[in-house]
């Protein structure tokens, strides 16, 4: 392929993508304000017409300023690529490193903390404007920078080691670098699966065993009839952030535990949040987490044998507005570059993971309701929908493109009919 082909294929499929999030976005507008009057009559009764304009406006909202996002990422993307942004970096680096790691390390670094700079004004303005807007914002600006601080260290220890064992596989393993760096990959991820809820988590949020002892034994029942052995019961304070409430479980063998928002304790009922865990665990004995886990390895195969092929490839390199370093080590390069147009072009394939994701949303409600009551976990997600805003009238196309989870009137009726 020649560089000026392979140019015109990156831009049209990013023009395309824009097209059609911009297309997806106004109609998944258009059809909320055409439904914002009147609450659906399947919810009539239960949530008012107040939480269903919230929740309309709080949608319409996050979709616009989505767009706006959109618009800022395909601009920053050419101007790193087209525009010659990484490759002013890229003389840059090597104008002080000269040729070798440091180089390679300090392109990675100036690169990403360049993107973070960037996006940082933005995430301020989600958290403390959009979100605080809608109520949702609990969270003060010493703990946004002190979240900030803490994520961009981890960032810098834990995903600059990957970055640099990455290159040196690049460099010094042979054509083959690209098996071994994904083995180290694999190995990275299944890691962090231990580290995260017993280390990295509690960084951030503090973890308390959970005290209300009946619902504990609840809990404990529902463990015991599904066969589920974790490692504890935690509540999380996630009220210091966000009004939105969660449940879900992390880790990996022994190091498996529950954890549940207190926002979510102090709106559900113990009934309800039994129902709500059991859809939870139903990911777990489903293997969907395993499914996903293989599904992730797999790609990620995929994806770092394709690296291997284009970063021999000249035309990867100028079709994207960089010239490669004669005489100097390019693989850093390669890295950044993949990274930055990988989503442009699997964009279009963004419906099959939705549609996998909501196949397994419905096979654990479905779990959930063998094991505890459907019209437990139906009240439970009523309540879940209007705390934490979520539209009852997504545009369905809009929906299946992007939604990890099925729209609130389809998953209800899917539950009501088992």
């Amino acid at each position: 392929m020649s560089s000026l082909a392979f140019t015109v294929l990156f831009i049209s499929f990013l023009l395309i993508s824009l097209v059609v999030r911009f297309w997806l976005a106004s109609r998944h507008i258009r059809h909320i304000l055409a439904n914002r009057a009147t609450v659906p009559a399947q919810f009539a009764g239960q949530i008012s017409l107040e939480a269903h304009q919230k929740a309309a406006d709080y949608s319409i909202a996050k979709t616009k300023f989505a767009l706006f996002i959109v618009l800022l990422n395909a601009a920053v993307l050419i101007g790193f690529t087209l525009m010659g942004g990484l490759q002013w970096l890229a003389s840059a680096s090597f104008s002080v490193f000269g040729d070798g790691w440091r180089y390679q390390l300090a392109l990675v670094l100036a690169f990403a903390l360049i993107s973070g700079l960037i996006e940082l004004p933005f995430d301020y303005f989600r958290q403390f404007v959009l979100e605080a807007r809608f109520g949702f914002n609990r969270m003060s600006p010493a703990l946004f920078f002190a979240d900030l601080f803490k994520s961009t260290v981890l960032s810098l220890a834990l995903g600059l080691s990957l970055v640099w064992i990455t290159l040196i596989l690049m460099e010094k393993s042979g054509d083959l670098w690209w098996l071994y760096a994904w083995i180290v990959w694999c190995s990275f991820q299944m890691l962090m699966l231990v580290l995260v809820p017993l280390f990295i988590a509690p960084m951030f949020n503090k973890f308390k065993p959970l005290e209300d002892e009946n619902l504990r034994t609840r809990i404990e029942n529902l463990m015991q009839r599904i066969g589920f052995a974790s490692s504890g019961l935690f509540v999380m304070d996630g009220s210091r952030r966000s009004a939105h409430g969660n449940a879900y479980f992390s880790g990996f063998g022994a190091a498996k535990r529950i954890v549940f928002f207190d926002t979510l304790l102090e709106r559900l009922a113990p009934h309800e949040i039994e129902a709500v865990l059991a859809h939870e665990l139903g990911h777990f004995k489903l293997k969907h987490i395993v499914k996903r886990i293989c599904v992730m390895f797999a790609a990620s195969l995929a994806l770092l044998a394709l690296l291997g092929y284009l970063k021999t490839q000249a035309w990867f390199f100028t079709g994207l507005g960089v010239e490669p370093m004669m005489g100097a080590s390019n693989d850093a390069m390669a890295l950044i570059l993949f990274a930055l147009v990988l989503p442009v072009f699997s964009f279009l394939f963004s419906p099959l993971t939705s549609l996998s994701s909501r196949k397994h949303e419905f096979e654990a409600d479905a779990f959930a309701a063998q094991h505890t009551s459907s019209q437990d976990l139906v009240s439970a997600l009523v309540k879940l929908y209007e705390d934490n805003a979520s539209t009852l009238t997504p545009d369905p196309l809009h929906s299946a493109f992007y939604d990890s989870h099925p729209p609130a009137s389809v998953r209800i009726n899917k539950l009501l009919s088992t």
